[in-house]
């Protein structure tokens, strides 16, 4: 085992792989890293990466089909969480930078699919958007379905495009029988398809992705880390950490930002937690994000300096307002996934980014 021990640092990591062929195949030799909590002698308690065992994959692909995948900017440090009375703050702090490493997500997918360009995945997505307002699911449900899309597509190859919707609106499905209490029935993802996508087709694709995705279905989405950093900036001493301390106003002033730039492809180039304190950094300071997030200038300026024709956009355009909905209470409202006109914004944005 390979211990580094890391303190504060931001800390740039490879996951590595050894190929050598067997028969007609190639086994793919990966080895995976996962965050540790160690005690020093003083006391403290340092993280480590820890090197986990090698797991070898039998593959029949070319070499040309590898490739790395390069986490970017994952931060290591003593965790920003309060004391919490039901669990070790430094424990949950680490479970989530774990998730980063675990759940891997990149652009590169479109290099599988030819077919399909990327301005197919911004419908899409933008689509689930408005299905998820339609049905009034929770933004968590909608971050989820992006991310089970983004990942299963990373597992296959030569995808036709008039898959996408039947992939799309069964990530959804998947999503909202984790997230939802009471998930809108398996007829409703067919019938908002308008046909397009029989229910036994759904139930069939679910079966796929589930088995793609290894069942790994518990990503820490953008949403999860946005609220987390809201509320860690809010709270207020003696307060329950579960209980939202943070203004309704503002977190939904960020959350259409981030509804914006998740559509750009290159929003795949940045881990979760760095998109989301990227995004917290466009209406607060960076002292502000350094304290509920422990991310360096360095960790976030490239997605901020990214996200700012986002933001521009966003900005010439009417102020997110908090929308009421049936069944749901004043003080879950702003947790509700919410549409606007996103494509149109996506090319304004896009104007900015060739200037």
């Amino acid at each position: 085992m390979l211990f580094l021990t890391i303190s504060v640092a931001v800390l740039f990591i490879l996951v590595l792989s050894q190929i050598r062929t067997r028969g007609n195949g190639i086994v793919l030799k990966k080895q995976s890293y996962e965050i540790q909590k160690r005690w020093s002698e003083e006391g403290a308690s340092p993280c480590v990466l820890v090197e986990t065992p090698h797991k070898e994959l039998v593959m029949t692909r070319d070499l040309s089909g590898f490739k790395q995948f390069r986490f970017k900017n994952i931060f290591i440090k003593t965790s920003p969480l309060p004391c919490l009375s039901w669990a070790s703050s430094d424990d949950v702090w680490i479970k989530m930078l774990n998730k980063e490493l675990k759940y891997v997500h990149d652009k590169g997918f479109l290099q599988q699919h030819p077919k399909l360009k990327p301005k197919m995945r911004a419908i899409l997505l933008d689509w689930l958007l408005e299905v998820s307002e339609v049905y009034t699911l929770h933004r968590e449900t909608a971050y989820l379905a992006q991310d089970f899309f983004d990942r299963f597509m990373l597992t296959q190859d030569d995808m036709a495009k008039d898959r996408l919707q039947l992939i799309g609106i069964t990530a959804l499905f998947i999503a909202s029988k984790i997230e939802e209490i009471y998930p809108p029935k398996l007829h409703e993802f067919a019938y908002v398809t308008d046909g397009a996508c029989e229910e036994e087709a759904i139930l069939e694709m679910e079966l796929v992705m589930l088995k793609a995705l290894n069942w790994n279905l518990c990503p820490e989405t953008v949403i999860t880390w946005l609220k987390l950093y809201a509320q860690v900036e809010s709270l207020k001493d003696g307060v329950n950490f579960l209980v939202p301390q943070f203004s309704q106003d503002t977190y939904i002033q960020i959350t259409q930002l981030l509804d914006l730039a998740i559509l750009d492809i290159n929003s795949l180039d940045y881990q979760y937690g760095i998109l989301a304190a990227a995004a917290f950094c466009h209406f607060f300071s960076f002292d502000v994000i350094h304290k509920v997030s422990g991310l360096t200038w360095d960790s976030i300026a490239p997605c901020v300096r990214w996200m700012t024709p986002f933001m521009r956009t966003v900005s010439a355009c009417p102020r997110a307002e908090l929308k009421d909905f049936k069944k749901v209470t004043s003080d879950d409202r702003h947790n509700i996934q919410t549409h606007v006109d996103y494509l149109s914004m996506l090319v304004r944005a896009h104007t900015m980014l060739a200037v």
